[in-house]
């Protein structure tokens, strides 16, 4: 249930704000879609709920959101690193995941980052390059960025975040969607383990430094004309959800998530989804994030913000076979109005205190 600040008296939040979606919703939003996705093990995590939410409909276990470098997960294939090589927690650790659906139509592929950009994310793209094309790349990198590349590791951050936004310019066609996930909420107390017990003294500040590196990395994919979903805003108040570690997050919070990620695409991509008979976040059984939601943009749209129809950078190469209606066509526009302005702006200045402790049922 959604709070009002103002009276506390639960309220839907609007229809447009997200689609709880069904696999068989899924597999047709995904139908022939190459996805790349690349970051840490929240990305992994994001990675695995949707190669299931492509198979059925049903939660991840703990032992699968807890499990590292296995050599298959629900249908898929370790294809480099992981129990193939050797597990460990350093900055060298690499997995490299594929899932591709019984019938050929859906390609997932993972990419374990310790570093936003490396030597290894230029190996990644030459493989992105002379590979098959990818329609969708989901991809951060901010934990392990900001705690173990010593004591100017912001200023390395910022550096290579604009190198990666540069370089996926570069690379990507155009008819590639990119969405950067800004890095979730950390805990008071954090233990995760790319955080080595000799760092801890680090985890007071970390909390900080991830508020700065989501500020700048979403300001520096708005300059490259990426789409970015504002995950540390989506789950501020969440923390039920939120394991002991002050890092990772339960099942519900992973779908949900991929809820929002899926809703954020077929948007960009033009894709009407399905209706229900209830509003979004209202049905039986439902998750939804708690707190007040974004106030509706009314009068003149400012510079940065839209409202109905706008061209994506991204959009699909074949939307006629597409099995949803897609009110609009037109080849991608690199030079797209864009959310990022509009999450920047929530983002500094959304320093109101919680309505309450805050949790969705699960």
């Amino acid at each position: 249930m959604v709070f009002c600040l103002e009276n506390k008296e639960p309220r839907c939040p609007r229809r447009s704000a997200m689609v709880h979606l069904q696999a068989s919703e899924v597999q047709q939003l995904l139908h022939n879609k190459f996805v790349v996705i690349l970051g840490d093990s929240i990305q992994r995590a994001v990675y695995k709920d949707l190669v299931l939410l492509l198979q059925k409909d049903s939660l991840l276990t703990a032992a699968q959101l807890k499990a590292k470098g296995e050599l298959s997960f629900e249908q898929d294939q370790l294809v480099a690193g992981g129990q193939l090589g050797e597990l460990h927690n350093g900055t060298q650790y690499r997995e490299v995941r594929q899932f591709c659906s019984g019938s050929g139509h859906h390609l997932v592929r993972f990419y374990f980052l310790t570093r936003v950009y490396s030597e290894y994310l230029e190996g990644v793209l030459e493989e992105l390059t002379y590979g098959p094309a990818p329609d969708l790349v989901i991809i951060n990198s901010c934990l392990w960025d900001l705690s173990r590349y010593g004591r100017f590791s912001m200023e390395s951050y910022r550096e290579n975040l604009e190198r990666v936004f540069m370089r996926m310019d570069q690379v990507l066609p155009d008819s590639c969607l990119l969405v950067w996930n800004m890095a979730m909420p950390l805990g008071e107390r954090v233990t995760g383990g790319f955080l080595l017990p000799e760092l801890q003294p680090l985890a007071a500040s970390l909390r900080r430094d991830v508020v700065e590196g989501n500020f700048y990395s979403a300001t520096l994919a708005g300059d490259h004309c990426f789409d970015v979903l504002d995950l540390h805003f989506h789950f501020r108040h969440a923390v039920r959800h939120r394991h002991r570690d002050g890092v990772h997050w339960d099942q519900h919070a992973h779908r949900h998530l991929s809820h929002l990620l899926l809703t954020h695409v077929a948007d960009a991509w033009g894709v009407e989804l399905p209706k229900r008979d209830y509003t979004p976040g209202c049905g039986p059984g439902v998750n939804v994030v708690p707190g007040p939601l974004p106030p509706p943009v009314s009068g003149p749209v400012p510079h940065g913000q839209h409202r109905g129809p706008v061209v994506h950078r991204g959009m699909p190469r074949c939307v006629p076979s597409s099995p949803y209606h897609v009110p609009r066509m037109g080849g991608p526009c690199r030079q797209r109005l864009r959310h990022s302005d509009r999450l920047i702006h929530t983002y500094k200045l959304d320093r109101r205190p919680p309505a309450h402790s805050g949790t969705w049922p699960g």
